[in-house]
């Protein structure tokens, strides 16, 4: 293998693992071409003013030991307690490996935190997943929690024999009434579709194996079986996850490690530098055309093995000679939702911490709170400084970042940069979660095109797409969007890890690339 060249398109965590497991196992140069200014992908850290953004909140978990060595590999764990952990007395696991890093004095490290999510809705906190605590039915109202449990009775006893979209997977593990309560508007703002137009496969991937009944099963082991905070937590579900681990500054720090190591190695990484072409021939990919979107200068570069993570809608788009006429319809045709990140520095909120766990500045302690409510647009709420202490400048400000979901061109997307910030505002007020417009002190607008790829429309035909870019022998679909797949990081890296041993043990057949993340016991 020695003086091959792999052309690796993206560096995100799928082709950034790529470039590194190359490096590391083999004598393939990998030679990355990056879109944008920044390496990450959408795992990247955002630095604002010293304030950093995490865009869409990136838990460092995974139930493949060998994705967690990895990590650890790169950003070893803390071996003493950070900022908060100190303040509040926080118990949690460290690292007794010697020379654990210690965060008050190193930078590269990764941090352990405890995973809180809730939702709000009806002006209300619920936990999520919901469980069946008092506060949980005192919020819902005795008629609403009879009809929940009548109708996951029903669905139990009567469950929808074929499910044919997304509503029907739903339904059938929760009940109508709970999924039109907890689940069908927040899904439907994330992918502006009726869940009735959505694959289930996207519920497959993302909530898997969770029910009522494990939910119920995991808090009656939580009270009867109480462990010491660990990172071991293989038999819980992923929505479950009671803690993660986290860079110090945010999942973008830990790619950042990862381009250094991978330029140190010779490997080369191009930023802004945009695909234009792909030329084929004889089954093989032959060589890429990029443009630097700087200067406008267009390079031919020659490889042996192709990488790809950019979209593929893109991806076919560009092909030469052109991919056959079915396949190029399908791919013209596949739907993304885009995605926009609306940061706000606050000097107060006005919700209050009424739960039981210790946070700075008594602040709520959610990572992140999904946004039910259908009178406002926003989907989720980040609060970056639970998160990691070390993302806000300063501790007394709190730093939160608004989801939204939309469509690339639509009103949303169209608004400036200002129009953002004071819209986000005013639903943070409406919501009741600041006292006025004067808490703001700065905010930013970061806009991510496809950052979602879409399970409707044609994507029932996706296997026609597939079977051709599978038959191009040297190439390699790997992550999110390369795969038109709802992945996790951590899936992801395993894609790419996977099609470098298929490299390294010469095996044709990509189907085990496609099985990374379709297996029932294998979780984010």
């Amino acid at each position: 293998m020695s003086n091959k060249v792999a052309v690796i398109i993206g560096a995100g965590p799928a082709g950034l693992t790529a470039a590194y497991e190359l490096l590391q196992k083999t004598q393939i140069k990998p030679i990355i071409f990056e879109f944008s200014d920044q390496v990450g992908g959408i795992s990247k850290t955002v630095n604002y003013k010293g304030n950093r953004i995490d865009i869409g909140g990136h838990r460092f978990f995974s139930k493949s030991n060998r994705i967690i060595r990895w990590w650890l590999n790169i950003l070893p764990l803390q071996g003493a307690p950070s900022v908060d952990d100190i303040k509040l007395g926080r118990d949690i696991p460290l690292s007794k490996e010697p020379g654990a890093p210690d965060p008050q004095k190193t930078d590269k490290t990764m941090l352990v935190r405890r995973r809180l999510s809730r939702i709000f809705a009806f002006r209300r906190f619920f936990s999520y997943p919901v469980s069946l605590s008092v506060k949980t039915l005192t919020n819902l109202g005795l008629l609403r929690v009879v009809r929940i449990l009548a109708s996951y009775i029903k669905g139990r006893i009567f469950p929808i024999a074929h499910e044919r979209n997304l509503e029907d997977f739903f339904i059938n593990r929760f009940g109508k009434e709970l999924y039109l309560t907890f689940f069908k508007s927040y899904t439907e703002k994330v992918w502006g579709i009726p869940c009735t137009q959505i694959s289930p496969d996207w519920g497959a991937q993302r909530i898997k194996g969770l029910s009522i009944r494990k939910t119920i099963t995991h808090a009656i082991k939580k009270i009867l079986f109480p462990r010491e905070a660990s990172l071991e937590q293989k038999g819980t579900e992923t929505s479950l996850i009671e803690q993660f681990m986290y860079p110090k500054f945010g999942p973008g720090q830990m790619w950042e490690e990862v381009a250094c190591k991978i330029t140190q190695k010779s490997g080369e990484i191009h930023l802004n530098s945009e695909v234009v072409g792909i030329q084929q021939q004889q089954g093989k990919i032959v060589a890429v055309t990029v443009q630097n979107r700087t200067t406008g200068e267009q390079t031919v570069v020659k490889g042996d093995y192709f990488f790809s993570t950019m979209p593929i809608k893109e991806l076919i788009g560009v092909l030469s000679p052109p991919a056959p006429l079915e396949v190029r319809e399908v791919a013209e045709n596949l739907m993304y939702r885009d995605f926009i990140t609306v940061g706000l520095l606050l000097k107060r909120l006005k919700v209050k911490n009424e739960t039981k766990i210790k946070t700075l500045n008594n602040l709520v302690p959610d990572n992140w709170i999904y946004i039910q409510e259908e009178d406002v647009m926003m989907g989720r709420i980040q609060i970056f400084n639970n998160w990691s202490p070390y993302m806000v400048k300063d501790e007394n400000n709190v730093w939160v970042g608004l989801e939204y979901f939309c469509s690339e061109g639509d009103s949303l997307w169209s608004m400036s940069d200002k129009d953002l910030c004071s819209f986000a505002l005013k639903e943070l007020l409406k919501i009741g979660f600041i006292y006025n417009e004067g808490d703001l002190l700065d905010g930013v607008a970061l806009r991510v095109p496809k950052a979602y790829p879409a399970y409707g429309g044609v994507y029932n035909q996706f296997e026609t797409v597939r079977k051709y870019t599978d038959s191009i022998l040297n190439l390699f679909l790997i992550g999110r969007n390369g795969m038109h797949r709802y992945n996790n990081s951590d899936h992801s890296m395993m894609t790419a890890m996977v099609a470098v041993e298929n490299i390294i043990n010469n095996e044709v057949s990509k189907d085990n690339i496609w099985a990374v993340n379709m297996e029932k016991k294998y979780h984010e």
